[in-house]
């Protein structure tokens, strides 16, 4: 077996930060290239329709190539197209939602609008989530490094794997000070002898630290305890409450599951304020230690706004908005019709959206707690009247075959079809075909550096 390829163009990018190239009727995936590289590589994992391969040598760059600005990439999973240029990065993601219609939905020629590119393509997040371990997952330079030793972590999860944690120093993908708090944390408990999770014997003092913020500049910091005491919390948040006068809202949880999930979990508030606050559209937006919301809010607000252009409502419509969270396309719909029903799945997010509408003195919108699959069948429509006008923002899983089918028969004129993955959007919209028509796709681009697309799709009755 060819151990080796030589003199390989990479000619088109794939998922998980991957390039892709061809030999010999097989596609090659290799990772940390931009199109337009030529490489020799080494293969390391070789199937029927498909071939793994390693850089060894780079023939020559691609003039689409750019210098990453962070120190972690090609070790960090979060950012795998930092070495791409912005305007590249757009192409691709625009191919992507057109590739997903072509050949999962069936549609030929797509109309396709513009990308709207991101504002800022670094420092966009208003949330980061970090996890403390006991042992730092080690990079190559520090496994060569015989004398180094293992220090716990506090970081991101490597790609694909629970139970390591990469180190970080820096991430470009948030404001400061949130490089400077993670780091004092982690300082800290190094200091004053706290213990770091293990996520096989499931201990350790810290588990897992949420920093969020806003465009006005309030700050929410959220500590995870497993196994520390009340003193131990007491210090540590004291300790952080005193180097950041600037924190709007201290809090944190006690979780000790055999996962990191805290949704279920009773949040305890240390010091500050409950909530911190959102404006978007002219609106206000409470956000709690648990509450969803886009997380680059700036570009969240042209997302809203290529949707309510897309929905075209008239005054006397009525529309749901499926997968409402926190209500937040919802109440910023809500003046441009007759009424908004919206329904999701977790309580918090849906006690959420009720107080959003009334902290904007929106009085047309009713929302509802419930599995969708459940929730959205005969009996609600008969209770709640039909929609004019469907609005649905699913996870990236998309919508289960009930829930089109329901869709489909709701008898609604149109379809505002918001979605974080375009391949399940167009596996939706296949669905839909004998009932709905796509008029046309606007890419928006939520998240720069990442292969993640968000989309808005316009589909009519037929």
């Amino acid at each position: 077996m060819t151990k080796r390829i030589e003199n390989l163009e990479i000619t088109d990018i794939a998922d998980e930060g991957r390039g892709l190239g061809r030999m010999d009727g097989r596609v090659v995936f290799v990772n940390h290239v931009v199109p337009g590289d030529i490489i020799n590589a080494d293969i390391k994992r070789k199937k029927n329709k498909f071939i793994e391969a390693a850089v060894t040598e780079y023939l020559k760059y691609s003039d689409h190539r750019t210098n990453p600005s962070c120190k972690h990439f090609g070790v960090c999973g979060g950012c795998k197209r930092q070495n791409m240029q912005y305007e590249q990065q757009l192409f691709y993601k625009t191919k992507q939602v057109r590739d997903a219609l072509v050949r999962i939905a069936g549609i030929a020629n797509p109309v396709m609008e513009e990308i709207l590119p991101s504002a800022q393509v670094y420092q966009y997040r208003n949330r980061l989530d970090f996890a403390f371990s006991e042992k730092e997952w080690l990079t190559a330079d520090k496994l060569q490094n015989k004398e180094y030793q293992i220090q716990p972590a506090l970081g991101f999860h490597i790609t694909g794997r629970f139970d390591k944690v990469l180190n970080i120093d820096e991430c470009l993908l948030m404001q400061e000070p949130t490089n400077r708090i993670r780091n004092f944390v982690k300082s800290f408990a190094l200091k004053e002898n706290y213990t770091f999770f293990n996520r096989i014997s499931q201990h350790g003092d810290l588990r897992n630290m949420l920093v969020r913020n806003t465009t006005s500049g309030q700050w929410m910091v959220v500590i995870m305890f497993a196994d520390a005491d009340e003193e131990k919390r007491s210090r540590m948040l004291n300790a952080i409450k005193e180097e950041f006068p600037e924190i709007t809202s201290l809090y944190y949880f006690i979780n000790q599951k055999k996962n990191d999930t805290f949704f279920d979990l009773q949040p305890v508030l240390w010091s500050g304020t409950e909530t911190i606050t959102e404006s978007m559209g002219g609106l206000k937006f409470t956000i709690g230690p648990k509450t969803f919301f886009q997380t680059n809010p700036v570009q969240a607000n042209e997302l809203y706004k290529t949707a309510l252009s897309f929905a075209a409502l008239q005054p006397h419509e009525s529309v749901y908005d499926l997968y409402t969270g926190t209500g937040t396309i919802a109440n910023f719909l809500a003046k441009q019709c007759k009424r908004v029903i919206g329904i999701d799945n977790v309580e918090d997010s849906i006690v959420q959206a009720r107080l959003n509408s009334e902290s904007n003195a929106i009085h047309n919108t009713v929302f509802f707690a419930g599995d969708m699959r459940e929730t959205l069948d005969a009996s609600f429509f008969e209770a709640n009247g039909f929609p004019d006008v469907i609005i649905t923002d699913p996870p990236r899983a998309g919508m289960h075959p009930d829930v089109v089918n329901r869709i489909c028969n709701s008898g609604a004129g149109r379809i505002v079809y918001v979605s974080c993955n375009p391949s399940t959007m167009a596996r939706d919209i296949a669905l839909m075909k004998d009932h709905y028509t796509l008029v046309k796709v606007k890419p928006v681009d939520m998240f720069p550096q990442t292969d993640h697309i968000e989309c808005v799709a316009l589909l009519e009755k037929k």
